[in-house]
């Protein structure tokens, strides 16, 4: 049954997929890596929902939860925060300008050179962290979902996570191969609701098992009295947390924003907005959506540390196991399929993205500037065939680390924090030189490199925050708080020499969405309410 339920709904999705965009327009750059801007609002919330919610998130989220308790919900709640700063300030600078890729906003900014390096950077950890991440936690979540070592018969974990991670990696290259990125959004909002409604119900389900005769309520009494200090969203004084709360003011709420605001993976989806309105709705959507993430991300964690601490279940497992555990079997199939698609969501966006900074901005840029488009779009395929390649051989490899999640947001420093400086510098001072942005991007890149990499590299293991007693999240806001004031010196210095002014390069009509104000206050409203509630 589990099986059959996993097939039915898989097939469903794809099929319905092909049908909703078989007549859309994917070789020209546009057709392929925007959708032919012509993303509505329920497409863009439903796709950048489901890219944000694979399985690093469902697994490596609640494998935090598992581990740290309520405090780790600081990356779905504060992400809303970032996402009323997108819709209200970054995204129509974005569209105005007609970019598709952030680099290209910055060669309009600032210099080619600019572009390049912001576009290598985002290369270079596009492919060697987030997709092999995607896929790794993918494989991992599938394995204990299905129980795969018994339908196998394989008992290697290694082996069995090098299989899954191939399986994965194929599927996912033929999607992102022969879909443009309105394929890969109407898949998303598809997979985006079952995997809502899946969510939802593994909640209800772990809370009933927890609860044993007295059911849901009984469920939560015991997460609330039980080890009450880790129901605490400021972190309990004495619990070891990988998000202290001071945190959220620097590190945290500086990659949600880099997340939510700069990332290619996920603005890519708002970039191919029919609309600027179109664009801010989708976007507030998802931050109303964001609020619902921790019934589904966190609580199952809190959950498993009841049923499972001590029995020697990883934190990476802990969600997997849950699952299987708390489901009936023809559910258990349908959420599988629903994570498989949310695997290919994540995969595929990833793949696209990386595809678009290679072929506009090194391809097209450098390589070969007289491309046709179609010539373009057929090498991004070649390009990101090799990529995912690379990526199911070393996914596996991510299995030495102790949180995938943990190890996700630290990597994810080094180069977001000199991208995120340098794009909000060039928007805040119009007079920053081309020079102050660029070095400032070296500088950030090789601070984030001793500090993350290096240091940790050369002492054992042991990370900066043993050193200085400073958390790495707060590191990556003192070196954010330096490289702006290192732009800010070159501004005053060495002036450009006229102010930027941004230039209006798109089709697409540019009126605000009239509800985008009153919209972003609830939500902020929304937050802080969050944050009281479940402070101790």
């Amino acid at each position: 049954m589990t099986i059959l339920s996993f097939l039915f709904f898989t097939l469903f999705a794809a099929g319905l997929t092909w049908y909703l965009t078989r007549n859309y327009e994917n070789k020209s750059s546009d057709g392929f890596f925007l959708g032919g801007r012509s993303l509505t609002f329920p497409i863009i919330a439903g796709s950048l929902l489901l890219t944000n919610l694979s399985t690093e998130q469902m697994v490596g989220l609640n494998g935090s939860a598992y581990k740290n308790g309520l405090a780790v919900m600081a990356w779905e709640v504060i992400a809303v925060l970032a996402l009323v700063l997108m819709a209200a300030y970054f995204l129509p600078k974005f569209l105005r300008s007609g970019i598709t890729t952030v680099p290209q906003f910055l060669e309009q900014r600032f210099d080619r050179r600019t572009q390049t390096l912001a576009n290598s950077i985002f290369l270079a950890a596009y492919a060697l962290l987030l997709i092999p991440i995607v896929l790794y936690s993918g494989a991992k979540g599938l394995i204990n979902m299905m129980d795969l070592h018994q339908l196998t018969g394989i008992e290697s974990e290694f082996t069995l996570l090098t299989i899954t991670c191939i399986g994965i990696g194929l599927a996912g290259m033929m999607y992102s191969r022969f879909g443009g990125l309105r394929t890969l959004a109407v898949l998303d909002t598809i997979n985006g609701i079952g995997l809502l409604v899946g969510g939802f119900m593994i909640a209800a389900f772990a809370l009933y098992v927890l609860g044993g005769d007295g059911g849901i309520l009984a469920g939560w009494e015991t997460l609330s009295t039980v080890h009450p200090e880790r129901m605490d969203s400021t972190g309990a004084e004495g619990l070891d947390s990988e998000v202290p709360f001071s945190t959220i003011f620097t590190g945290v709420a500086l990659l949600n924003l880099f997340y939510w605001c700069t990332n290619q993976q996920i603005i890519q989806r708002t970039l191919g907005a029919s609309s600027l309105a179109e664009g801010q709705k989708g976007v507030l959507l998802t931050g109303a959506l964001k609020l619902l993430g921790p019934i589904y991300l966190v609580l199952p964690g809190l959950v498993a540390y009841h049923l499972y601490f001590g029995q020697g279940v990883s934190n990476d497992d802990a969600y997997g196991k849950l699952v299987a555990d708390v489901l009936p079997a023809q559910l258990t199939g349908f959420f599988a399929a629903v994570m498989v698609g949310a695997i290919l969501s994540s995969f595929n966006a990833a793949l696209n993205s990386t595809s678009a900074l290679f072929s506009l901005g090194l391809y097209k840029h450098v390589i070969n500037p007289t491309a046709s488009d179609e010539k373009t779009v057929k090498t991004a395929k070649l390009f990101v065939t090799v990529i995912a390649i690379a990526a199911m051989f070393g996914a596996p490899l991510l299995s030495k680390t102790s949180s995938i999640f943990s190890y996700l947001q630290t990597m994810n420093g080094i180069y977001a924090i000199p991208i995120f400086a340098v794009v909000v510098m060039g928007m805040l001072n119009k007079r920053v030189p081309s020079a102050a942005a660029f070095y400032s991007m070296v500088i950030g890149l090789v601070v984030m490199i001793g500090l993350l990499i290096a240091y940790p590299a050369l002492n054992g293991g042991a990370n900066t925050t043993e050193l200085t007693g400073i958390s790495n999240f707060h590191t990556m806001g003192i070196v954010f708080g330096s490289l702006m004031l290192i732009m800010f010196i070159g501004a005053k210095v060495a002036p450009r020499e006229n102010p930027w002014e941004i230039t209006t390069n798109t089709p697409i009509d540019m009126t605000p969405w009239k509800g985008t104000k009153v919209a972003s206050i609830i939500l902020v409203i929304a937050v802080v309410a969050i944050y009281a509630a479940f402070s101790k």
